[in-house]
């Protein structure tokens, strides 16, 4: 009986490591690693120009941290909600907010930033908090460096 519930966890492990894939554009690789940082308790900021981003409202939850995209190789693949991954679309991964949530992603070095739909799990770099899709990398002028530092701001 203690085999087989070895012989099950060790399985268990095998396959969540299988499916735990990195989501990042190699385009990235030359650019300075720095380790995330999270701050949930600072209020998120909003101005005029954010709210022209998005017709959500703000919630207290902020983020910072370094943010990377998925590489060409992901698109049509499942996300871990099931959808198909679409490079064209504005969608992210993070490791803990629900499916569903809609986030806006500034890129602190140009201002630039966007809205996005958390679709999938990841990254699992522990180095970044978030992977958006090519779009939203595009929008945010990150595909040269490939990983940029962010600010995420949860919106409701």
């Amino acid at each position: 009986m203690i085999i087989m519930l070895l012989l099950l966890s060790a399985g268990t492990i095998i396959m969540s490591a299988c499916s735990s894939s990195v989501r990042f554009s190699s385009a990235g690789s030359a650019a300075p690693r720095t380790v995330a940082t999270v701050s949930e308790s600072r209020p998120a900021v909003k101005s005029a120009a954010n709210k022209a981003n998005s017709s959500f409202e703000a919630t207290d939850m902020l983020f910072r941290g370094m943010a990377s995209y998925y590489g060409n190789e992901f698109n049509g693949r499942k996300t871990a909600n099931g959808e198909r991954y679409d490079q064209n679309e504005l969608s992210g991964a993070h490791r803990t907010l629900p499916f569903g949530t809609m986030v806006r992603v500034r890129n602190t070095a140009n201002d630039r930033s966007v809205v996005v739909r958390i679709n999938d799990r990841g990254p699992w770099k522990e180095s970044r908090i978030l992977d958006v899709s090519f779009a939203a990398a595009q929008e945010l002028d990150m595909t040269r460096a490939g990983t940029v530092p962010v600010e995420i701001t949860v919106l409701k």
